[in-house]
């Protein structure tokens, strides 16, 4: 899937313009670093980034980083993007925006799967401690978290490109549903989102989906990211919080967000959708 269009075309002169009212004393050399599927991110200077939404459906998601990262970055052993600044609409930009860390490091789409299962159970305690029950005031995403039966009309029609994979969805749609309290999701689990530094986990970043509820779409990135080694790994880390029904939902998720990156302009996603359809079907 291709991203949605833009509602905004945002320029490097944009961002210096919104620093240079509401945060002159950051104004610094700006580059375009990611037009993502919601947001566009700005490295800013050396340690840096502006990230900004560019599209009004999903505008609010900003807002959600802003009122949460500040909570769970205590609970959590990796950095993540808490904003350092806070960015609010103007009589030119008509959302709330931030400045946040730069992480440098490299995607974990730019390596071999065998090269992320090093952090496997490195991660797998990361979720553990992020997956604790959320509030009731807890974003909430009618694309995660949510019961598979809720999504299957359209994974379903998704998944005409993929037949192969239309078992894996109907084994976590037959499996038992959580059973367990909404838990904090980071909501868009893969490994375009964990930066590595060196073999180590250096950030966990863009949490613009994260929300609460089942934590089998997370628990999918064993799919997404890992070999069947460091799957067996991160399992194994979260042995005594998830039994099979989870592993079975959360292996039906990674079905269904595999074919979102399937025709992506990145070819890192593009790799990691052929990557996860292989680990699927093996």
């Amino acid at each position: 899937m291709q991203p949605p269009p833009a509602d905004l075309d945002i320029a490097v002169a944009d961002v210096d313009r919104l620093l240079a009212t509401q945060h002159p004393a950051l104004r610094g050399p700006l580059t375009r670093v990611a037009h993502g599927w919601d947001n566009d991110v700005f490295r800013l200077g050396d340690d840096l980034a502006v990230r900004l939404p560019r599209r009004e459906l999903a505008a609010h998601l900003i807002e959600n980083e802003q009122r949460w990262l500040p909570e769970l970055a205590p609970r959590l052993a990796v950095p993540i993007p808490v904003p350092v600044a806070l960015g609010v609409p103007d009589e030119h930009f008509p959302w709330h925006w931030s400045v946040v860390p730069w992480f440098p490091g490299r995607r974990g789409l730019d390596l071999a799967p065998h090269e992320r299962d090093a952090v496997a159970v490195e991660l797998a305690g990361v979720l553990r401690a992020l997956h604790v029950p959320a509030p009731t005031t807890a974003p909430v995403n009618p694309f995660r978290g949510v019961p598979m039966r809720q999504r299957d009309d359209v994974i379903r029609e998704r998944l005409a490109i993929a037949p192969e994979l239309l078992p894996v969805w109907e084994a976590g749609l037959a499996a038992s549903e959580w059973r367990g309290p909404d838990v904090w999701l980071h909501g868009d689990m893969h490994a375009g989102n964990v930066i590595f530094d060196g073999d180590r986990i250096g950030a966990l970043i863009d949490f613009g989906d994260m929300c609460s509820g089942d934590p089998a779409s997370d628990l999918s990135v064993a799919w997404l990211a890992f070999t069947a080694t460091g799957r067996t790994a991160f399992r194994a880390a979260l042995a005594d919080l998830y039994d099979e029904s989870d592993w079975t939902r959360a292996r039906g998720w990674a079905a269904a967000l595999a074919l979102i990156s399937v025709d992506s302009d990145d070819p890192g996603f593009r790799a990691v959708a052929r990557h996860a359809r292989t680990q699927l079907t093996a």
